[in-house]
């Protein structure tokens, strides 16, 4: 099967539990419920949860038993995405190619859904272990996520140098990459050193997929340093990624193909 297709089962797994986990349409207040679903189901490429899976599965795991997590982890991406687009942050009118939800609705409704989608995620990680409840609010707080978006405001429209622009994707986008596997890993109840070294690969990975993120959205990465500076520094902490897979062994085949995929991205 080609990473294409198989990325598309994964998708399809992953969809079909987050319509489960979603109230339906017309539940009321059926604004709300259509609006969660309205972000949820707008295309995402599910990397994140795709990442969860192939971490359990590499450390010979059942996946069924990370699939709640993996689904909490796009709700929590997705929420952020909803806030992001607000206009007291980024400011986006659109959201892979469709109006965002502030848009489609307005700003309050955006606002809740967010709210809501990120509750959501805690109740689909009810039934996780402790580890994997403390991974997911420790990427989503103020030592991860959160952290990367206050300082990019912060800096919003100022110039940045490398550690403050580091510092940003490593929060904004990388913690969560970084949890999503060991989360994985925590699933599978593998060891310890498993479990950091697919911190490690998730972590390079993210901040790979951002810089591949800004070239292709003419964002910090290549304004500060050039596009060629951008390209091999993606490359980098690619190869990064790739040689902290080396305690998972023969298993790490799909997650190494996860590199390169990211890697060749056009969107």
């Amino acid at each position: 099967m080609s990473l294409e297709s198989h990325l598309k089962n994964l998708r399809s797994i992953i969809d079909k539990k987050l319509d489960e986990y979603l109230p339906r349409a017309m539940a009321y207040p059926e604004v709300i419920h259509r609006a969660m679903r309205y972000s949820v189901f707008s295309g995402g490429k599910r990397l994140r949860p795709i990442l969860a899976i192939e971490s359990c599965r590499a450390c010979g795991g059942n996946i069924a038993k990370v699939v709640p997590a993996a689904c909490a982890i796009e709700l929590i991406h997705t929420y952020s995405l909803v806030h992001d687009d607000l206009p007291a942050m980024d400011d986006d009118d659109t959201r892979r190619g469709k109006p965002a939800l502030h848009k489609k609705y307005n700003e309050a409704i955006a606002i809740l859904a967010g709210d809501a989608l990120l509750t959501l995620a805690f109740f689909a990680a009810a039934g996780s272990s402790s580890k994997i409840l403390e991974e997911l609010a420790g990427a989503s707080g103020t030592k991860g996520m959160i952290a990367g978006q206050v300082v990019d405001l912060e800096f919003a429209g100022k110039k940045k140098d490398k550690k403050l622009i580091h510092y940003i994707n490593t929060h904004k986008t990388a913690r969560l990459f970084e949890a999503s596997c060991r989360i994985g890993g925590l699933a599978a109840g593998a060891r310890k050193d498993k479990v950091d070294a697919l911190g490690r690969f998730g972590r390079a990975l993210g901040v790979s997929f951002q810089i591949v993120d800004d070239i292709l959205d003419g964002g910090d990465y290549p304004k500060t340093f050039g596009r060629q500076r951008a390209k091999a520094d993606a490359l980098d902490f690619a190869r990064k990624a790739k040689n902290a897979l080396q305690p998972i062994g023969k298993s790490s085949g799909a997650l190494l193909g996860l590199v390169d995929y990211s890697l060749r991205r056009t969107k």
